[in-house]
C-alpha cells in the first residue's frame, strides 16, 4: 500500500463524512463512564507532570479535545483530515486545531506534556507504526504519558460506506493490546497500563497508557 494513496484516501473519505461523524460522536461519551475515567486519569497523569500543552492527534471534530480542556488540560487537536479540523473549529472555536499527519507529525521535540491518539492509529498500516510512535515520543517531553486508543482483534478491513451513508475508502486495523505495548517499548517508551474494554462485544476496545 503506497503511502501517498492510503493517506489521501483516508483524507478524502474523513473529509467526506466529517459532518455526519461529528454528529454521531458528539455525545459519545455519555453513555461510555470507562472511557471518561480513562482520559480523567490521562488528564490527571499530564497535571501530576507539571502540565503544559496535550496534543490529541486525530482530533476529528474535536470532541475529545474539548472533554479534556473540560478536566483543566491545555489540550489542542491535529488531523489529517482539513474537513474535520473545518467542523472541530467550528464547533469548539475557542479551542485550537491544525491539519496534520501523524505520519509526519508537525509538533517539535518535546513540545507537549502529554499525547494523546484515541482510536486515531487505526488507519496506520502496520508497517509504519513505528514511525508513528517515534513521532509521538520525540514530541512528548521526557516523562509525559501517552495515552493509545484502538480496535482489538486480529487483521484489517476496508470501510467503503461510512457516516450518513457516505463513500468511504480506509482501511481499518486490529490489534492486540500486547501488539501494541510491545511496539511503544520498541519506539522506547516505558508502558505503565493496558486494558480491554467491552471484552466481550463484536470489535473490544483497548487501550494502553505509556510514559516517554
Amino acid at each position: 500500500m503506497a503511502t501517498d494513496g492510503w493517506l489521501a484516501e483516508t483524507r478524502i473519505s474523513y473529509d467526506t463524512v466529517a459532518a455526519g461523524y461529528a454528529d454521531q460522536v458528539r455525545d459519545a461519551l455519555d453513555d461510555k463512564p470507562y472511557l471518561r475515567n480513562v482520559l480523567t486519569l490521562f488528564a490527571d497523569l499530564v497535571r501530576a507532570t507539571g502540565g503544559g500543552p496535550v496534543a490529541d492527534v486525530g482530533c476529528g471534530p474535536g470532541h475529545i479535545t474539548a472533554y479534556l480542556r473540560d478536566l483543566g488540560v491545555d489540550a489542542f487537536g491535529v488531523d489529517l483530515s482539513p474537513g474535520m479540523i473545518e467542523v472541530a473549529r467550528r464547533e469548539h472555536p475557542g479551542l485550537r486545531f491544525a491539519v496534520g499527519s501523524m505520519t509526519e507529525l508537525p509538533l517539535a521535540d518535546a513540545s507537549v506534556a502529554g499525547l494523546l491518539a484515541f482510536w486515531s492509529v487505526i488507519h496506520i498500516p502496520d508497517e509504519l507504526i513505528p514511525a508513528v510512535f517515534a513521532h509521538f515520543r520525540r514530541a512528548l517531553r521526557p516523562g509525559g504519558p501517552l495515552l493509545v486508543g484502538f480496535h482489538v482483534g486480529e487483521g484489517s478491513r476496508l470501510k467503503t460506506e461510512g457516516y450518513g451513508g457516505h463513500p468511504m475508502k480506509v482501511h481499518v486495523h486490529r490489534r492486540r493490546p500486547d501488539q501494541v505495548a510491545e511496539r511503544l517499548r520498541e519506539a522506547g517508551f516505558t508502558v505503565e497500563a493496558t486494558l480491554t474494554l467491552s471484552p466481550y462485544a463484536e470489535v473490544p476496545g483497548g487501550v494502553v497508557f505509556a510514559r516517554r
